[in-house]
C-alpha cells in the first residue's frame, strides 16, 4: 500500500478531535511506542501518538485516517511478543492507555464492564472480596491491558482448566476501521443471533477494529491450591502422564507446566536452587485448586501417586504460599536465566497436539545443534503450547544471528506443522510470524482471511503489516 504522509493540517485535525494534550509529536516520547517486547530489529517509529479517551474520538480519528489514507496502529500495554502493536508503516499510533475505567460491576450477572486500557489484574483486585475472579488468566496479567488480551486472545498457565481470555468475553464495543461504533454480544449467556462477529474480533490483533469496551464474565474464585513439582528422567515420561492424570485420575489440573532439561538446569543454576535437578531430564509443575480443601489435597495426592507410578523421579508438594512461590519461581525465571547467557533471543509460541510434544523435542535438538544455538523449550503441557526460544550464541555476529534465526525458525515451524501443530498458541502472528503463514496455510484459507480483512477495512489502514500482507 502507498500511504500518505502525516501533514500539519492532519495533526491540527487530530488536535481538534482529541485536544492537544492527547496528541504526542515529541520524538523522545514517541520512542516508547515504537516497539513491544519483540527484539529491537522489529521497531518502527510512529509519526504521531494519540491517547483518546472515548469511542467517539476514536471513530472520528478513523474517519479522518480513511479520508487521508493514514495507517492506524492500536496499542495496549506494549507487552506483546509478536510485534502486533508496532507501527510498521508509521502513521498514527493509537494508545488506549487513558481508557482505563471500570464502567460497571454487575454482581447479579457475575460480569464486569471495563474500558480496554484497564490492567488485567485490577479486575481480580476489584471483585475478590465477593469471591470472584477473572479466569482467563494470561501469564503477564500484572502488566497487560484487558484490551490487548482480547485482541490477542491471550492464554496462560491455567488454560487447561479455565480456558483462555476469549471464553470470558461476553460483549464488546468496537470502532470499525471506517469509523462506526458497534456493540457486539452482551450479557446474555446464550446468543446465536447471526454470525458471531464478536468472536471474530477476539484474537484479530487490532487488524479489524479498535476495542473500546468489554463485558467480562467473572467466575467463583477457588479457595485452596496445591502445587506439585515433579522431576522426570526424560520428556516422554513427563508428557505421557498428562492424559493419564485426566483419564485415570479423573482430575483436570489448573496448570500443567512443562520444562525441558536445558530450561530446568539453566534456571535452577541461575536461582541457586538446591533441588536435585541434576538427574532430571524434564520437569512438570502441576497445580490443582478448588473450593474444598480436602478435595484439593486428595487430588494432589492422587496426581503425585500417578506420577511416581509412571516414571517420576521425585514429587515435591507445595501447599503454602512460601513453597508455592519457590516452585513457581523456577518456571517464571526461565527467560531471565537465559538472558544472562545471551540477551538476543527469539521467543516462540508453537503449539502441537499434546501427545506430540515428545516427538517434537528431538527435532528441536537437531536444529539447535545444526545452528549452534541454545533452544530451551518450556510452557503449557496441558494444552501443547510451548515457548521454544532461539538463544543466540554470544560468539555469533548480529549479521550471522539474523540469518540463523530466519533459517532456524523456518525449520522449527516445518517440524511443528508435520506434527499437526500451528505457528502460535497465544502470542499471535503480528508482523513477526506473518511471512511464515503462507508456507503453512492453504490458499483458500488465506483468501478467506483477506476477504474478511477487506470487508472490515477496505483501505487497509487498520494495523497494516500484521497477519495479512
Amino acid at each position: 500500500m502507498n500511504y500518505n504522509p502525516l501533514t500539519e493540517e492532519i495533526v491540527k485535525e487530530l488536535e481538534s478531535i482529541l485536544g492537544s494534550k492527547n496528541v504526542i509529536l515529541d520524538k523522545e516520547k514517541m520512542e516508547n511506542y515504537s516497539h513491544d517486547e519483540t527484539p529491537e530489529e522489529y521497531a518502527h517509529m510512529p509519526d504521531v501518538v494519540i491517547t483518546p479517551t472515548t469511542a467517539e474520538q476514536i471513530a472520528e480519528v478513523m474517519k479522518l485516517a480513511n479520508k487521508h489514507l493514514i495507517p492506524v496502529t492500536p496499542r495496549g500495554a506494549g507487552s506483546g511478543l509478536s510485534g502486533g502493536a508496532i507501527p510498521t508503516f508509521g502513521g498514527i499510533l493509537l494508545s488506549i492507555e487513558k481508557m482505563n475505567k471500570v464502567l460497571e460491576i454487575d454482581y447479579d450477572n457475575m460480569m464486569i464492564v471495563v474500558e480496554p486500557g484497564l490492567v488485567t489484574n485490577e479486575i481480580n483486585g476489584l471483585v475478590e472480596d465477593k469471591g470472584l475472579f477473572f479466569a482467563g488468566y494470561p501469564m503477564s496479567l500484572l502488566t497487560c491491558y484487558i484490551g490487548g488480551n482480547i485482541a490477542e486472545n491471550a492464554g496462560g498457565g491455567k488454560a487447561i482448566k479455565y480456558g483462555v481470555t476469549g471464553q470470558y468475553v461476553m460483549g464488546l464495543e468496537i470502532v470499525t476501521p471506517t469509523g462506526e461504533i458497534v456493540e457486539l454480544g452482551g450479557k446474555n449467556v446464550k446468543d446465536v443471533t447471526g454470525y458471531d462477529i464478536k468472536k471474530l474480533m477476539i484474537g484479530s490483533e487490532g487488524t479489524l477494529g479498535v476495542i473500546t469496551k468489554a463485558i467480562i464474565k467473572l467466575s467463583p474464585k477457588p479457595k485452596f491450591a496445591t502445587d506439585l513439582l515433579v522431576l522426570f528422567k526424560d520428556v516422554e515420561s513427563a508428557i505421557k502422564i498428562v492424559p493419564t492424570i485426566i483419564s485415570e485420575g479423573g482430575i483436570v489440573p489448573t496448570s500443567i507446566e512443562f520444562m525441558d532439561k536445558l530450561s530446568v538446569h539453566t534456571t535452577c543454576d541461575y536461582l541457586n536452587e538446591h533441588l536435585p535437578y541434576q538427574k532430571a531430564g524434564s520437569m512438570l509443575l502441576i497445580e490443582v485448586d478448588g473450593t474444598n480443601e480436602s478435595v484439593v489435597e486428595l487430588d494432589a495426592e492422587t496426581i503425585g501417586e500417578l506420577c511416581l507410578e509412571n516414571g517420576a523421579i521425585e514429587v515435591y508438594v507445595a501447599d503454602n504460599f512460601t513453597t508455592q512461590e519457590r516452585v513457581w519461581s523456577v518456571r517464571r525465571n526461565i527467560a531471565e536465566a537465559f538472558m544472562v547467557y545471551s540477551p538476543e533471543q527469539s521467543l516462540e509460541d508453537i503449539v502441537v497436539p499434546i501427545g506430540n510434544i515428545a516427538k517434537l523435542m528431538p527435532e528441536i535438538e537437531k536444529i539447535s545443534k545444526k545452528y549452534d544455538i541454545k533452544m530451551p523449550s518450556y510452557g503449557h503441557a496441558g494444552d501443547g503450547n510451548l515457548h521454544t526460544t532461539l538463544v543466540k550464541n554470544p560468539d555469533t555476529t548480529m549479521e550471522e544471528w539474523f540469518d540463523i534465526e530466519n533459517k532456524a525458525l523456518k525449520e522449527l515451524y516445518d517440524a511443528v506443522y508435520k506434527l499437526g501443530g500451528k505457528l502460535s498458541g497465544e502470542h499471535g502472528i503480528g508482523l513477526k510470524r506473518m511471512k511464515f503463514m503462507k508456507d503453512h496455510l492453504s490458499e483458500t484459507e488465506l483468501m478467506l482471511m483477506k476477504k474478511i480483512k477487506q470487508a472490515f477495512d477496505p483501505n487497509y489502514i487498520m494495523n497494516p503489516g500484521k497477519i495479512i500482507e
